[in-house]
């Protein structure tokens, strides 16, 4: 039987049929998901983004583990696919409803991921290639005021039960949402960046998508100026760190696993020892008697190989992963057709300054994408691509989720879909970056010090991220401030005095990690999850271990939180 048929009336629905009903009815009640997944039926709308449309997914979350519990009893339920759908979730409603019900939701500020950024972020993944896609697209235009008006109704909310968001991602929001309603000059329309984005419609549309756009941007000034003049002096003296209790809540949420904090840490400090010393090597080969890595990069950004034009990096992006699939297909994956492609994108203007990668449709016909932020930047070097782009595209985020695409009819569509768990995804990225440095693909001096940069910035993350939410002491074998207590400002300094990025973006690092606490140590943890399972299946096979054989079995398994993917990967 497949995930998606019914069972015969007298056993009822085993959980891999809860799963996917579960995402049936999420799905009319979130439509930014749907539009991901290609249900057309999305594409006009928006959610309810008010304290009631939180509500409503939190009895949506609860009624589906009272229909899990009744499907884990029944015949069948205990099959390896069933039990793994089963566990995957309970995790997954279960860490959701401890952030609801904690009202998380009334004071999610930041600069990245909250329901605004959502908002805006779907309309670029949104189908624009016929008019009605485009008359949909006005009518989600249209709908953009409202769910404004709910996103603040949150907030407002918020405010009168005294839960109160993190200070500085309030203005750096603010800020961001000063750049959407175009008053930087820098919008072609004249107008804000719902007018940019509907300048492309089709003629025929010009008047609907001009008064839509408008409404639209109209409502982003308005939550600017209600962000600036009133939600930003109320939360002023509030705390931007979340302590010890809540940031187990939303690790939680984000890791798939309840984490030893304290030994996740210590963790993150042993592979920053270790990743220095290998940087310090590579720096050399850089610029002899470079008096720490970083000066080394910072010759590279000077004197190094870099691309030249926002168009051409992104050209330069798309034949570095057209490049990684032709050399891996066949030899360490088995990849098919669809899976292969993936696009090169540039992202829009005022979001952070990571890059990132959006999935494919469930039906392929809108591709994995990668984007990158140009954040005004026209030279780009390549020391800082090359490794980065192994982890958003090739090998890593597109053939995980491009793949768990393909075999969706032999899980469950949550499995493929909604259930991800952002420690898995972005373990599996940071563990596909460490597999090309193995497989010899960044031997040449930039590309492998850029590779470890990137991998001493996963590293800095558990550290800072960890450090300044619990306010934990810094050991005595650091180089920097040894046996004094983390602080924003202390991370944020030793961030920057160990990585390579800007100043600007490692201020729109730390905000990120004030946004969204316990998310970004998922990256080493994940990783460090993936290598055990590799290590325990190697030693269980012995010399008849086939890497190929694994990846593409690893890769099929569905979402999985650390607490299962040691298990299962070390089953393969």
């Amino acid at each position: 039987m497949s995930a998606t048929e019914k069972p015969h009336a007298s056993t009822g629905p085993l959980p891999r049929a809860v799963a996917d009903a579960y995402v049936d009815e999420l799905i009319a009640l979130d439509p930014i998901t749907g539009t991901y997944l290609g249900v057309a039926e999305s594409n006009s709308r928006l959610p309810d983004t008010s304290p009631e449309g939180q509500e409503a997914l939190a009895r949506l979350a609860r009624a589906t583990l009272t229909r899990l519990d009744e499907a884990e009893r029944r015949p069948g339920a205990d099959s390896e696919a069933e039990r793994r759908c089963g566990r995957l979730l309970r995790e997954r409603l279960t860490a959701q409803l401890a952030v609801h019900e904690a009202e998380e939701g009334l004071r999610a500020v930041g600069n990245l991921d909250t329901m605004p950024h959502q908002i805006r972020e779907i309309f670029t993944v949104s189908p624009m290639e016929t008019e009605a896609d485009w008359a949909a697209i006005a009518e989600r235009l249209r709908a953009v005021p409202k769910a404004f008006e709910g996103y603040r109704a949150s907030l407002e909310l918020g405010l009168e039960r005294k839960l109160f968001g993190p200070p500085r991602p309030t203005a750096t929001f603010i800020g961001q949402l000063t750049e959407w309603a175009g008053e930087t000059g820098d919008h072609p329309s004249g107008g804000g960046w719902f007018d940019d984005f509907a300048a492309a419609g089709p003629g025929a549309l010009r008047s609907d998508l001009d008064t839509a756009a408008r409404a639209a941007t109209a409502s982003v000034v308005a939550l600017r100026d209600w962000m600036r003049d009133v939600y930003a002096p109320a939360i002023e003296g509030a705390p931007d760190i979340v302590g010890r209790e809540r940031y187990a809540r939303l690790s939680r949420a984000c890791n798939g696993t309840d984490l030893d904090l304290d030994e996740a840490y210590a963790y993150g400090w042993s592979e920053f020892h270790r990743l220095l010393a290998e940087m310090r090597t590579e720096a050399e080969r850089i610029l002899p008697g470079a008096a720490t890595p970083w000066v080394a990069l910072a010759h590279l950004d000077e004197h190094g190989t870099h691309i030249e034009g926002v168009e051409e990096v992104r050209v330069w992006l798309q034949e570095l992963m057209d490049e990684a699939i032709d050399a891996l297909d066949g030899t360490h994956f088995e990849l098919a057709e669809r899976v292969r492609k993936v696009e090169s994108h540039i992202a829009p203007p005022g979001g952070a300054a990571a890059p990132y990668y959006t999935g494919p449709s469930e039906d392929f016909s809108r591709p994995g994408r990668t984007w990158l932020p140009t954040m005004g930047e026209t030279r780009f070097p390549v020391y800082d691509l090359v490794s980065t782009w192994y982890h958003e595209g090739v090998p890593g985020h597109h053939l995980q989720l491009a793949q768990w695409a393909h075999v969706a009819e032999n899980l469950s569509r949550f499995q493929a879909t909604v259930g991800i768990v952002s420690a898995n995804a972005e373990g599996w990225a940071l563990y596909a970056e460490r597999l090309m440095d193995e497989l010899g693909f960044l031997t040449d001096p930039e590309r492998r010090i850029g590779y470890l940069d990137a991998q001493m910035m996963r590293a800095l993350r558990v550290i800072v991220d960890i450090g300044m939410h619990l306010e934990l002491e810094i050991p005595a074998d650091s180089p920097f401030h040894p046996g004094e207590r983390w602080t924003p400002d202390l991370a944020q300094e030793f961030y920057d005095a160990h990585c390579s990025r800007t100043t600007e973006y490692v201020t729109s690092e730390m905000t990120r990690y004030l946004t969204i606490p316990g998310q970004a140590i998922g990256y080493k943890l994940g990783e460090r999850a993936w290598l055990l399972g590799r290590e325990n299946a190697r030693r269980r096979h012995g010399a008849a271990f086939d890497a190929k054989a694994w990846h593409m079995a690893a890769l099929s398994q569905g979402s999985l939180g650390l607490d299962d993917l040691v298990e299962e990967l070390s089953a393969l």
